[in-house]
């Protein structure tokens, strides 16, 4: 969307705000899908939560000795304390919210905030003056308006665009009050090579006073490339970190996680930390060369350079942004790519009264409204410091030859990433001579500088991944950006592990653990899972009760702390779920087959076991390492099967080989107990205020040969992935109160903030004014609306999906912390399980989290060495596995995108029924139903429509489709658009690789269908 005019101390406005940018090439059209983890096992084991504050670093006040006081007086793993052995579990668990694993995403308002004071009357009115400048500039012709094409795919210049016969007039007008900028026109085409080598002038980006301590830039920052002299910077340098830190502390600046929106890589944000609106950062110079991810330190800018937000041009801008995106939750960083959509409806409607745009084809435009539009101010800032390059400098892209250049340009696919010079020397050896052999080719570029001079930064090739839109070279791509080490472990890392193979469990060891290798136990996973890390038991006690066990891989006894192998896990932090592949935190020889609980196979566990009531309340409970052998590999079609069939005798021919020991009627029993005691734990959860989002989710059938995607679903979460789900959660809370209540400064938690409270207002605003009621008072209160209040018939579930959508935009990311780094144990809640303390426990092969609790828990039963890291070793080990998990969740939906598009191409084109998830004023959103992702749809692509109407009923947006139509007897057909529309939808490969777009289908011939 077209950012507005801000008010600035220039002669004219900032660049790129002089008219609505020309439509992007199809290769910016991002369309990112829902991630699909391609072990399902997750998706039942561990809860994904939504959450984005990295713990703090200030050390507690309550000693020890308090904390175990008062641990030891509490009874319940979701009471605000620790559960006695005898303590009743009413209400006690919660729910998943599904952004760990499902794609949810915490996003901000990208183009609407308030200012919390007043702005000063001189200000407002200057804004006013240029919104309505703007206005006029609008209506100029497009020939006018040029895209700037420098930085990135479409550019990372600073060069404005408004007519020059404009310019002057409005330098004219303002020269009176002292003030005046030089304004560039945008450039591209024959002009390419003169900017290339840095020759293009540019907007000098204001400096910023520092003292003597403050970096300073390299040597080649003020070199020029044609040796002609010094340039104008156009960044500023950085502060010194003595200066940051003192405007830290006075309040003086501001530090957040940079997020950068990949429709318009101009537009940045950083979270406010007061939980207000984001900070606006505007352009590329604002951003100071710090890229998407990076914590940065921003300062304020004067009030009169606050971005002004007019509602009805808000929605008018947004004709020209690239199709939306499944949410991303992990965000990049936080921003929800696809959360842009309804945050500018609630921002339309919420402000607006009455308005009617009629739209023709072309793109002209009427506006009538019965009240005038309000004005919001977001505050905007400028970056003066990286304190963390979160962003890897890598990224894959393309080569562009420079005639009588000595150095190539580099574009990058994501545009959020400038362009990059790189060495000739670098390329393929043949390329200046045969440069368009490479018009297809992806590489590998790592940014090594960016100098204050210069639009574009300095790089190096790391090498050729092949022809792009195929899926290995994609892939390589995609690990490579977002940093994962998909390297083969050393032989120093292999020397780590038991040299001796087949390897037995030593007798000493057994001697030392609870032997559970009697017991019927057994692992449910998904039939093609090879890693194995969690186990079930339940047998009936002769009072009526259960005994339960949760048995996890005792990954920790084969990891020594501090050895060449506990160091790559800890700096991997997860496994990497791909479609077609994982990379894996550990060596394959521990993650398949000595850690893992293969059956018939003695394996070391650590083990959580409860005695139950039948209705799910805890009785009773012990912790210890143990030793099991399990008597079955059941698949979660096996236990299903069970569960919808309670009576069936199943035949060894229908199952997987069992243990001569236990019988198969004693395996069914057992499964069906586990079932029916988790109906009841879940049911309490939900009681208690749990609340659950989740969204529809990709899974592949994949060709064994070719490995080529031959088949797309929604996978289908079922009572078999609920009885795994509600134990792995009930071992994960007990486990958090245990190392807690023993090691109260030291312990590694998992919490999960609530939502941030000013776009939850805004959107319980919006349903309101929509006529859906749902109540975000608590996350109880939100869970019941959503499966209460949305009907019964077929399309409830769709109309439940676009909510959940919706809801999950305000929603923030549960993160790992050390207990020692928070003063206020309010803070350890988890909002969407509703429990003061939560861990991860239960998936120790893939995620180093839970490899840190295990020698927490080990140590805390006196059955392993105290933990060898301190807190802030602790606090460091936990902000790594939050990056690296948000890392690992952007991989896989980039990984679920890649093979949907091949899927999409080679199958298609793929019909569906689509409901509408929002409106805007050229193009509307939809959820494509059978597959589960998000599209827009832009109006004036569509073929066959002679125009579109958008209005407002109330504070409803509609949109009226006017489509040509076959009938001689008829002129046109009406088709009406507005939320929970069904529609038909076509998806259709584009011409960029793995890209494909959504095309609405035209409604029979009659009347509003």
């Amino acid at each position: 969307m077209e950012s507005l005019p801000k008010v600035k101390k220039t002669s004219k406005p900032r660049h790129g705000k002089g008219g609505k940018n020309l439509p992007r090439s199809q290769k910016e059209a991002h369309g990112r899908l829902p991630n699909q983890h391609q072990n399902d096992k997750s998706r039942s084991k561990q809860q994904a939560q939504a959450g984005e504050n990295a713990c703090t670093s200030d050390s507690r006040s309550v000693n020890d000795v308090t904390r175990r006081k008062k641990a030891n007086s509490e009874s319940s793993y979701s009471s605000d304390g620790l559960p006695s052995q005898q303590g009743g579990q009413t209400g006690n668990t919660s729910t998943c919210l599904q952004v760990d694993e499902v794609g949810h995403q915490a996003a901000h308002t990208e183009d609407q905030g308030e200012n919390p004071g007043a702005l000063e009357k001189n200000a407002t009115t200057e804004l006013q003056k240029v919104a309505e400048s703007k206005k006029r500039r609008k209506k100029r012709s497009k020939k006018d308006m040029k895209a700037n094409l420098v930085g990135s795919e479409e550019s990372d210049a600073l060069q404005l665009s408004a007519p020059e016969e404009q310019s002057k007039k409005k330098s004219k007008k303002k020269k009176s009050k002292g003030n005046s900028d030089k304004k560039t026109k945008g450039a591209c085409g024959p002009e390419f090579d003169a900017m290339a080598a840095g020759n293009t002038p540019n907007k000098k980006a204001a400096q910023t006073p520092v003292s003597k301590e403050s970096l300073q830039l390299s040597n080649k920052d003020m070199k020029t490339k044609g040796g002609k002299g010094s340039r104008k910077q156009l960044f500023e340098q950085y502060m010194s970190t003595e200066n940051v830190s003192a405007g830290l502390k006075r309040g003086e600046l501001i530090q957040g996680a940079l997020r950068i929106n990949p429709k318009r890589y101009k537009e940045a944000y950083i979270p406010s930390p007061d939980g207000a609106a984001d900070i606006f950062l505007d352009g590329i110079a604002a951003r100071n060369r710090s890229l998407n991810g990076d914590v940065v330190v921003v300062r304020i800018l004067p009030a009169e350079q606050w971005k002004a937000i007019n509602v009805d041009l808000n929605e008018s801008s947004s004709a020209n942004q690239n199709p939306s995106k499944p949410p991303d939750v992990t965000v990049e960083a936080k921003y929800d790519e696809e959360g842009e959509v309804i945050k500018k409806m609630a921002s339309v409607n919420l402000n607006d009264k009455g308005s009617v745009m009629t739209q023709c084809k072309n793109g002209t435009e009427s506006n009538s409204s019965g009240s005038r539009s309000e004005k919001t101010f977001q505050r905007t800032g400028k970056v003066v410091y990286i304190v963390e390059q979160k962003h890897s400098r890598a990224a894959s892209g393309f080569l562009k030859f420079l005639p009588d250049k000595n150095f190539a340009m580099f574009s990058p696919v994501d545009h959020r990433v400038p362009r990059v010079n790189v060495p000739l020397t670098d390329c393929p050896e043949n390329f200046t001579s045969r440069p368009g052999d490479y018009e297809n080719t992806l590489f590998i570029c790592r940014i090594t500088h960016w100098p204050a001079d210069s639009n574009f930064a300095e790089g190096r090739l790391m090498k050729s991944l092949g022809q792009a839109g195929e899926i290995e070279p994609e892939t390589e791509g995609i690990l490579t950006e977002y940093d994962v080490d998909f390297s083969e472990f050393s032989e120093e890392v292999l020397g780590c592990l038991p040299q001796e193979l087949p390897w037995s469990i030593p007798a000493r060891e057994l001697s030392r653990r609870r032997d559970l290798r009697k017991e019927c136990i057994f692992t449910i996973d998904p039939a093609t899972a090879r890693d194995l890390d969690d186990a079930l038991s339940c047998k009936q006690l002769s009072d009526g009760n259960f005994e339960v066990g949760v048995h996890i891989a005792d990954v920790s006894y084969f990891v020594e702390e501090g050895n060449a192998l506990d160091q790559i896990a800890s700096r991997r932090a997860t496994s990497v779920y791909l479609v077609q592949k994982v990379i894996p935190m550990l060596p394959r020889l521990l993650c398949e087959e000595l850690c893992s609980l293969n059956p018939l196979t003695d394996r070391l566990t650590f083990s959580v076991i409860w005695k139950l009531s039948p209705e799910g309340k805890i009785l009773s409970e012990w912790f210890g390492r143990s030793v099991i052998c399990s008597c079955i590999k059941l698949s979660y079609d096996h236990a299903q099967s069970m569960i919808e069939d309670p009576d069936k005798s199943f035949s060894a021919d229908e199952l997987p080989p069992c243990s001569p020991n236990h019988s198969i009627q004693e395996i069914q029993e057992a499964v069906l107990n586990l079932h029916n005691i988790a109906k009841q734990l879940r049911s309490q959860r939900f009681e208690g205020g749990a609340l659950r989002l989740d969204q529809l989710k990709l899974s592949f059938t994949l060709d064994k040969e070719s490995g080529m995607p031959q088949g797309c679903y929604v996978y289908q979460y079922r009572d078999s992935n609920k009885l795994v789900e509600e134990f792995m959660l009930l071992a994960n809370m007990a486990v958090a109160h245990q190392i807690y209540r023993s090691y109260p400064e030291l312990a590694l938690l998992r919490r999960h903030p609530p939502p941030q409270s000013k776009m939850v207002n805004d959107l319980q605003e919006f349903c309101d004014q929509m006529g859906i009621d749902i109540d975000f008072s608590s996350s109880g209160d939100l869970h019941r609306s959503l499966n209460e209040n949305l009907g019964h018939d077929e399309y409830a579930g769709a109309r439940k999906e676009v909510l959940t959508h919706m809801c999950s935009r305000p929603m923030q990311m549960a993160v790992y912390f050390c207990s020692g780094a928070l003063r206020d144990e309010k803070l350890f809640r988890h909002y969407a399980l509703n429990v003061p303390l939560y861990t991860h426990f239960t998936s120790p092969i893939r995620r180093y989290a839970d490899v840190i609790v295990h020698r927490l828990l080990a140590a805390s039963l006196n059955c392993g060495p105290r933990l060898g890291l301190g807190g802030e070793d602790v606090h460091k080990q936990a902000s790594l596995c939050n990056d690296r998990k948000t890392a690992s969740k952007r991989v896989q939906e980039l990984s679920s995108e890649l093979f949907f598009g091949v899927f999409v191409k080679e199958c298609g084109p793929l019909d569906s029924e689509a409901m509408v998830m929002g409106v805007l004023d050229q193009s509307f959103d939809v959820l494509v139903l059978r597959y589960g992702v998000q599209k827009r749809i832009y109006c004036n692509s569509l073929e066959g429509l002679k125009t579109f109407h958008f209005h407002k009923v109330g504070k409803k947006p509609e949109m009226m489709l006017v489509w040509e139509s076959d009938d001689p007897r008829k002129d046109f057909i009406q088709q009406e658009i507005s939320i929970f529309t069904l529609v038909n939808v076509q998806l259709k490969a584009d011409g960029a690789p793995m890209k494909y777009s959504a095309v609405l289908k035209r409604p029979s011939d009659n009347p509003c269908s």
